[in-house]
């Protein structure tokens, strides 16, 4: 797998990542690019110096900016260390549960919503689902090296299981209850849906409540990333001010 562009490359050192090697656009001399070289050093990543266009052939994304790690496959969590996290924490679990979602870019976003919104991590599921490749990793601005991502055969599975450890799962959907008039404080999951399909009938029926966002436009609905971001805002805005 790639790591493509600095702020990803830059958070995968940082998390300590391991980096079979690192290529490096020749002739970088801004302060930015050298840190990133000085960093890798330290941790005995191998670096190549390459031509731009030599880059631009390995790149993915074709968006690379002077800096590409090849590392090992994505490695996923488990429920567990997602919810042990928590617990070292010291705080209520705070979950995402996608369902469905199958655009690369949205669980890019998403991850990083996730990250900086303090979430201890993200449910993906096996199947019907983008898995956490080259393109998301770059769309998350390195957020994927720091947020959990699991990935579970049975999205209602693990619905009960959150369920029967105290956890709260709300689905975010049309036609449910103001999110703004919905306690999201405490052990919460909030289920988040697929591009046009939205949230599975099962799934749906499965969660404690169904949460929305009033709309006032002419559109229905918001992008998966956009809605999820603005779900996760709220339930911070409540906790800070309690």
């Amino acid at each position: 797998m790639k790591i493509e562009g600095r702020n990803a490359v830059t958070e995968a050192l940082k998390a300590g990542t391991t980096i079979d090697r690192l290529l490096v656009e020749k002739g970088l001399k801004d302060a930015g690019a050298q840190k990133i070289i000085d960093e890798a050093k330290s941790r005995g990543v191998k670096i190549f110096f390459r031509d731009k266009i030599a880059l631009d052939r390995e790149s993915a994304t074709k968006r690379h900016q002077g800096f590409i790690a090849e590392v090992t496959d994505y490695k996923y969590s488990e429920l567990e260390e997602i919810l042990s996290l928590a617990e070292q924490r010291g705080e209520p679990p705070f979950l995402l549960i996608l369902d469905g979602v199958e655009d690369p870019h949205n669980l890019g976003s998403i991850l990083r919503v996730a990250e900086c919104a303090g979430a201890h991590g993200v449910i993906i599921p096996r199947h019907r689902s983008v898995s956490v490749n080259e393109t998301v990793i770059k769309v998350s601005a390195g957020a994927s090296a720091h947020i959990k991502v699991a990935k579970v055969t049975n999205i209602n599975d693990t619905i009960d299981e959150l369920k029967s450890r105290g956890v709260w799962v709300y689905c975010a959907d049309m036609d449910g209850q103001s999110v703004y008039k919905t306690d999201l404080t405490g052990p919460v999951a909030i289920v988040v849906g697929g591009e046009g399909r939205g949230v599975g009938k099962r799934t749906r029926s499965n969660c404690d409540g169904i949460v929305s966002l009033p709309m006032y436009g002419q559109v229905n609905s918001l992008n998966a990333s956009v809605a999820t971001a603005i779900v996760v805002y709220e339930r911070i805005r409540q906790n800070l001010s309690k």
